[in-house]
């Protein structure tokens, strides 16, 4: 693209609490940098869902995240923090996932200790966690292997729905002494527990929240969550959520009007959404570069 990608580091100098919300292939990252948004985080479920119609339970590899990650770096110059799960595979793993991630343009990635093989989409729901020596050596073997400290990496836990708040609060403790640059307690529901592990873990350079709709899930702003400590916050579900809704609602008015059940008029807002498409296409880029090249000819033998 011709642009330097920013540091997530800066990002976070900028924007307190740095909200990031999940793209899930080039045309949402397209669309995240155009609403202003200083960063985009990639996780597992959004991506697996949109690129290959599975869900987030240890079914893909090292390979099919750098693939979809690819796309999506590729098409914005916004910082990224993506998803790394549990490294794929042991410290030497972790390492070749960190030069991997790196190379395709990552700035900040998590490490986690959710065992792979009974992994859950949701951090409430998780069955079992990988013991601390086990995790701790992968945080230590991402932080060997980076380029510099430009790559920021961080640690979630996922202990909360396995052993319990307190438990989770100690790992994430441990993960920022031995050197990680941020920490995520995944699996917070109740306003007490993000104040809690906000209190506990306040000054941590990259202290992560999500936010998660429906349920009895709390619903916090990104301010509330900035006064707790929060240096950052992912809606994992806000974009993904929300265009699934739509294309279905579309889908099931296309199907009635082909059956001829209804009506199905045409979009009234066609022109300004055809407008944003072409822009997140860059059409007049490329429309640019055919008028400038196209008449010249090919070259002679």
């Amino acid at each position: 693209m011709g642009t330097i990608r920013e540091t997530l580091r800066e990002a976070l100098g900028r924007e307190r609490p740095l909200v990031t919300p999940l793209a899930h292939d080039a045309l949402s990252a397209r669309l995240i940098e155009a609403a202003g948004f200083q960063a985009v985080t990639i996780g597992g479920s959004a991506l697996l869902a949109a690129r290959h119609g599975l869900p987030d339970i240890g079914l893909v590899g090292l390979a099919d995240m750098v693939a979809g990650i690819r796309d999506i770096a590729t098409a914005t110059a916004l910082p990224i923090l993506a998803d790394g799960d549990d490294g794929y595979g042991d410290v030497k793993c972790v390492a070749r996932l960190v030069e991997s991630y790196e190379a395709i343009g990552v700035g900040g990635i998590l490490i986690e200790d959710q065992r792979r093989e009974s992994k859950q989409q949701r951090a409430d729901k998780s069955a079992a966690v990988a013991d601390e020596a086990t995790i701790e050596s992968k945080l230590r073997a991402a932080l060997a292997a980076r380029s510099g400290r430009d790559t920021m990496i961080v640690g979630r836990t996922d202990a909360f729905g396995v052993l319990g708040l307190d438990a989770a609060i100690r790992r994430a403790e441990r993960f920022a002494n031995l050197g990680a640059d941020g920490v995520f307690v995944a699996g917070l529901r109740k306003p007490e527990e993000f104040e809690k592990v906000g209190r506990a873990l306040k000054g941590v350079p990259l202290l992560s929240a999500a936010m998660f709709e429906g349920g009895d899930s709390a619903w916090l702003t990104p301010a509330e969550l900035g006064r707790m400590g929060y240096t950052q916050v992912s809606f994992p579900t806000a974009l993904i959520f929300r265009a699934a809704a739509g294309m279905h609602a579309a889908l099931a008015q296309l199907r009635a009007y082909a059956d001829g059940r209804q009506d199905l008029p045409p979009l009234a807002d066609y022109a300004r959404i055809r407008g944003v498409m072409d822009e997140c296409v860059r059409l007049e880029r490329w429309r640019t570069v055919e008028a400038s090249f196209a008449a010249a000819g090919t070259p002679r033998a």
